[in-house]
């Protein structure tokens, strides 16, 4: 192919490949290694195919990963992935995922004050060593900036709801810092507007779209939104719908569907008649529109979507909880074969890049 096709054409097909073949297709001649090398290849390389990383307990309490394929097969091409080194070390401390983006995943161990950057198809992955918060408490983010393709990690100190707080006090902004993958180093943000200190974030849900990363959160107990844009490094503070505002922490969970943040809650007026889906369209608070309802007697609760747009759901089988695609008019329930604790499930869409190709694997950077 290459002496009869313009290596402009060669770089377009080569660019669509997954990552494994891109890795083969080095060895075979030199402009292809040279053109796969270059930065330029890498920031801008992303395969078609979206994958779903399902994130769980299995029924005799053992973490386990699996990569699904997200096509016309699914869910037929299971993979069940073997995690970093620097991942299994945490694992008796029950790290937890972050967030996907750019086909890298981000785990996190409070005990250990440790972040890992995975890159699944690539097999390599960081640790980086977040700053202690001595007495306070910490929420982490992870994305990738818009502009400069530089994964970042934000990290909030904040009071918590533990402590008693001054009044004044719910005005104080958080203490912030970021870390960039390419300095390798801690700062303070560039954006000056800070969340309030007396905001207390939720760690089971947190939900990263376009280079924006998303946390719920409370304060005088009402629910909201607290969301970090990774390029402009500023904070917005962005209002629920009345139905979900009021709701209880452990009855409202977020994801995302292609661009658009999704959030599921119990209406407060109608906690016994199902679960509630809204989407949020364009970052925009006030854009808030329901999708449809999950009523109690079909006890699913959504944990993703499919990128066709289908909800997966943990939902209550005949032995135990176990993941399934959920069509929400007609009720049909397609089974993934995937069974475990109820409230482990999470799902992660992400599609292969080569992001970290250029970094040494197991590299460790602290604080």
């Amino acid at each position: 192919m290459s002496d009869h096709i313009p290596l402009e054409i060669q770089s377009k097909i080569i660019n669509t490949l997954p990552v494994k073949s891109l890795l083969r297709l080095r060895s075979i001649c030199k402009s292809w290694k040279s053109l796969i090398d270059s930065s330029d290849f890498i920031e801008h390389h992303s395969s078609q195919q979206q994958h779903l990383l399902v994130s769980y307990y299995d029924n005799d309490y053992e973490q386990k990963y699996v990569s699904i394929v997200d096509d016309h097969t699914f869910p037929q091409q299971k993979v069940f992935l073997t995690v970093p080194v620097s991942v299994k070390k945490m694992l008796e401390h029950h790290p937890r995922i972050i967030s996907s983006c750019h086909g890298l995943v981000c785990f996190y161990c409070d005990s250990t004050r440790t972040a890992v950057i995975w890159n699944i198809a690539l097999r390599k992955s960081v640790a980086v060593v977040v700053p202690a918060s001595n007495a306070y408490k910490t929420a982490i983010g992870f994305g990738v900036c818009r502009e400069t393709n530089d994964p970042k990690i934000v990290k909030i100190r904040y009071i918590g709801w533990w402590r008693s707080v001054d009044i004044n006090a719910t005005y104080i902004p958080s203490q912030v810092e970021v870390f960039t993958l390419s300095t390798g180093a801690w700062r303070s943000p560039f954006g000056s507007n800070l969340p309030r200190t007396s905001f207390h974030y939720y760690h089971d849900d947190e939900v990263v779209i376009d280079g924006v990363f998303y946390w719920l959160a409370t304060n005088s107990n009402t629910m909201l939104i607290v969301s970090f844009d990774m390029t402009s490094e500023e904070f917005r503070e962005i209002t629920l719908p009345d139905d979900l505002s009021q709701t209880h922490w452990n009855r409202i969970s977020m994801s995302y569907l292609g661009n658009s943040l999704v959030v599921c809650g119990c209406d407060k007026h109608a906690i016994y008649r199902g679960l509630c889906v809204w989407a949020m369209r364009g970052g925009v608070s006030n854009s808030f529109t329901k999708l449809f309802t999950i009523t109690p007697n079909e006890d699913a609760t959504p944990r993703g979507f499919r990128k066709s747009g289908e909800p997966i759901v943990a939902i209550r089988g005949e032995h135990g909880y176990g993941m399934a695609v959920y069509e929400p008019y007609s009720k049909h329930i397609d089974y993934l074969g995937i069974a475990g604790e109820d409230c482990s499930f999470k799902v992660y869409p992400y599609t292969e890049t080569l992001f970290l190709y250029g970094q040494p694997d197991r590299a460790r950077y602290s604080d």
